[in-house]
């Protein structure tokens, strides 16, 4: 499956500009019940690190899509942050929390794509 979603790819590129790890694009597109079209889940080593990722996302999503969330919660923690775009709605997790939700599991019928890292 390939992403032609600017706004995905923008998100991709945030995230991979502060080394998040893990990059999971599930296309929800065509999913009765679905919430957003695209779910894009990652992680950070650390809470400061999701931190990072997450103001990275914002900043690519503004210049290189137009696009800024409508919601972001999570921050001051920084253990699972979301991001709401409408469209597309981003997570950035510390492993041990994404490991707890396991939300790759969550819509077994999307489409699903893994970046590998880049390291």
């Amino acid at each position: 499956m390939e992403i032609k979603d600017k706004l995905v790819e923008a998100i991709v590129k945030g995230i991979q500009e502060k080394k998040g790890q893990d990059i999971t694009i599930a296309d929800l597109r065509g999913i009765d019940g679905n919430i957003a079209n695209y779910f894009v889940i990652c992680q950070g080593n650390s809470p400061s690190q999701v931190e990072a990722i997450a103001d990275s996302v914002c900043e690519t999503a503004r210049i290189d899509a137009g696009e800024k969330p409508v919601h972001t919660v999570g921050l001051p923690q920084a253990y699972w942050v979301a991001m709401d775009f409408v469209d597309v709605i981003v997570h950035i997790f510390i492993p041990e929390a994404r490991d707890f939700y396991n939300l790759e599991t969550l819509w077994e019928d999307a489409k699903v794509i893994n970046i590998p890292n880049l390291d």
